[in-house]
């Protein structure tokens, strides 16, 4: 009798190699169901582990299963952001140095072939437990949204790590609320330290303050050997220590071998554009040091400059990029103007930086169609394409732009363009959306279309204007000719995609869209998003919707719901971040006439049972002047009627009894209550800051029968 070979006949050699190949969480938790063959190699395959649960359990609970994990993260225990110290000491033993040491000899049994590490290092006495038993660690993230100890010596957070971690090459500290000086100290007290660092990453926007110049420099002479810095810092003239040509010289002087290169100023959040999209004030950079710089950049791949403050007549500068950093795949420049030129046919600027599959332009104030399309035809490889801010450019140089690069573009990200709301945006991108896999548009249904019949005033062209060394005719001349040529170009790309469906061009669908991702002014509604083009996204799997404003100055709304039922329409669409982060208002009481932040969460989360989620990250609204974000009844009330949920993430805080409405929710594994914003509330009594109630409701959520 002949039997069948299965899968289950295959050597455990080939089964292992099939199974490290699965990187989806829950395929891997079905594989290892299976039979206990499988089980044991899907363990054994594991490289990355995130581990959950209540921190108290850290000591005895600990899986033991994972002897191949080389990624660990337990930045995520519960309560989060609660040192391990005084909870391993009240549960295991009075003595702190017999905790201390059984606490990590336990990890290091458990997980001995970790090399990445992530945790929560609330205090310095976090990793004074943990790195001396991880002696094969090579890369660490810290994480900590809480304020700062002020009781403790300068770098106290990193002389344990610098001291104990001689094979540490990467150092992410872009979560991590410190001081600068910190550092500092650290990098001076440890100088070996940092001729070991390939990877820094400094670019942490919960600062106060970026590093100053002096700062930036002194990191970079510390740690020679980098290829991947990224830093905050200030480019702003008006203050001590801005970013200028000297510090952009020594950088690239002092670290030869940067691959990848980040330098954002971080005040971002503080916006002083005047009507033309120019900022109030320049930054503090020439073209010839800028043009100096990039010269010693030869082996960078990918570069961040978000300056945040005004840097004229770039062209010259992105040309000597172009020609001296011929690696360069991956570009992202902020409040860069004239950063090309767009005349006639001929290429110059950014559109010759030739090799670039992903550009990132911000607040580019004279950016114009005819520089866009310029962009198009130079950068033939880019994949992902990002204009925010620019407010001279219109649909029909973005559509000509899209059709050029038809053959690669499968991200776009279009955010706050004056001329191009979300119906503009859809239909710029409408000639690739059956190519498309990951979009951003802003939600703003009434935006302002231009007339194209005075092309000329549109985009602002000055036809008298000198440029040196040539006079107004001729410059008249070309400026005509440019016209001519590039509206030429762009009315036979758009006669060729008008209305046509057989050329492989434009489809009815958006057939290969996996990630949306909206901007949304407080009040408005999600309903239009169907009507303007985004109507059917048969594989739409995850949304991210960002909802802004201050509600403190808003009527009441006249409709009775946010609007998001209309999200129904996309049968495979499991996760979406609800970001209501940066939406402020009353937290506890409000005036006559105006609503309380309970009333707009009601607002936002009616109907949200329509929809069938598997995974739910919200962030709450927030009262700053009491730094509350909070989730308030009606808002756990809504979310328990999400019947489909498996994850739920909720950014802020919450009351214990309002959790026990989460039990309701028959599918429910995962639930987690984040202080992840700075400052993150020190002496909340609120669920997540008692050790004691996130156990009741964790023992309540593991003793349930979950079907699967």
């Amino acid at each position: 009798m002949k039997t069948m070979t299965t899968i289950h006949d295959f050597p455990d050699a080939v089964l292992a190699h099939i199974i490290s190949l699965l990187s989806d969480t829950r395929t891997r938790n079905s594989t290892s169901l299976v039979s206990l063959q499988w089980r044991a190699l899907e363990r054994l395959t594991r490289s990355h582990l995130s581990l959950r649960g209540n921190i108290r359990h850290l000591l005895f609970h600990l899986p033991t299963c994972f002897s191949a994990v080389s990624h660990l993260d337990i930045s995520s225990l519960s309560p989060w952001g609660i040192s391990l110290h005084p909870h391993i000491i009240s549960t295991a033993t009075n003595d702190h140095n017999n905790a201390s040491f059984l606490l990590a000899h336990r990890l290091r049994l458990a997980f001995p072939a970790v090399t990445s590490l992530t945790l929560y290092s609330r205090y310095p006495c976090t990793l004074s437990l943990l790195s001396p038993l991880f002696d094969l660690i090579e890369d660490v993230k810290l994480i900590r949204w809480h304020q700062r100890p002020n009781n403790i010596p300068l770098g106290s957070d990193f002389f344990v790590l610098f001291q104990n971690c001689a094979r540490l090459k990467s150092v992410d500290l872009s979560s991590f609320y410190y001081w600068t000086e910190d550092l500092m100290s650290a990098l001076e007290a440890h100088p070996r330290f940092g001729v070991n660092l390939v990877v820094l990453n400094l670019l942490n926007f919960s600062l106060s303050e970026g590093f100053k110049s002096q700062e930036v420099v002194d990191v970079t002479r510390a740690c020679p050997n980098l290829r991947d810095f990224r830093v905050g810092c200030v480019f702003d003239p008006r203050y001590i220590g801005f970013l200028g040509d000297e510090a952009l010289s020594a950088i690239s002087s002092n670290c030869k071998e940067l691959r990848v290169l980040h330098l954002a100023d971080i005040a971002q959040g503080v916006r002083e554009f005047d009507d033309q999209g120019f900022c109030s004030e320049d930054a503090g950079l020439t073209v010839q040091g800028i043009v100096s710089f990039f010269s010693g950049l030869i082996l960078v791949e990918e570069l961040v400059l978000d300056v945040w403050r005004n840097v004229r007549g770039s062209w010259v500068c992105l040309e000597a990029l172009a020609s001296r950093c011929p690696n360069l795949r991956s570009l992202e420049l902020g409040c860069f103007h004239g950063i090309c030129k767009a005349i006639e046919s001929h290429l110059d600027g950014i559109a010759l930086c030739q090799g670039l599959e992903s550009l990132t332009i911000k607040n580019s104030a004279d950016l114009t169609d005819f520089g866009l399309i310029a962009i198009g035809r130079g950068c033939s490889k880019l994949t992902k394409f990002e204009v925010i801010g620019c407010k001279k450019i219109t649909m029909r140089g973005l559509r000509t732009m899209v059709c050029l690069l038809k053959r690669t573009l499968v991200e776009v990200k279009i955010s706050g363009c004056k001329y191009l709301d979300a119906s503009a945006s859809l239909k710029a991108v409408e000639p690739i959306r059956g190519m498309l896999r990951r979009l951003h548009i802003d939600c703003v249904w009434n935006g302002e279309e231009p007339e194209y019949e005075e092309e000329v005033t549109m985009l602002g062209i000055d036809y008298n204007h000198k440029y040196e060394g040539k006079d107004d005719e001729e410059e008249s001349s070309r400026m005509r000719k440019r016209t001519k040529v590039s509206w030429n170009t762009e009315s036979w790309f758009m006669g060729n995609m008008e209305g046509s469906t057989s050329n492989g061009y434009v489809t009815q669908t958006w057939g290969r869209l996996e990630f949306l991702s909206l901007w949304i002014g407080v009040g408005k509604l999600l309903t239009p998003l169907a009507n303007a083009g985004l109507d059917d996204c048969p594989k739409l799997r995850e949304i991210h919707i960002k909802v802004e404003g201050d509600c403190r100055e808003r009527p009441k709304p006249s409709q009775g719901a946010f609007g998001i039922s209309s999200l129904g329409r996309y049968p495979m669409l499991s996760k979406m971040k609800l970001d209501c982060g940066d939406t402020i208002g009353y937290a506890l009481t409000a005036p006559s006439g105006h609503m309380d932040l309970s009333l707009w969460e009601r607002w936002f989360l009616t109907d949200l049972r329509s929809l069938r989620l598997n995974e739910l990250d919200y962030w709450p609204p927030q009262d700053r002047e009491v730094n509350q974000r909070s989730l308030s009844l009606p808002a756990a009330g809504l979310l328990q009627e999400c019947d489909t949920l498996r994850k739920l993430f909720i950014h802020g805080t919450t009351h214990e009894h309002f959790m026990l409405f989460f039990l309701k929710i028959p599918n429910l594994r995962d639930v987690q209550l984040r202080g992840d914003y700075y400052p993150a509330p020190e002496n909340d009594m609120s669920t997540e800051m008692r050790v004691d109630s996130c156990c009741r409701f964790e023992y309540k959520l593991n003793e349930r029968d979950i079907p699967d």
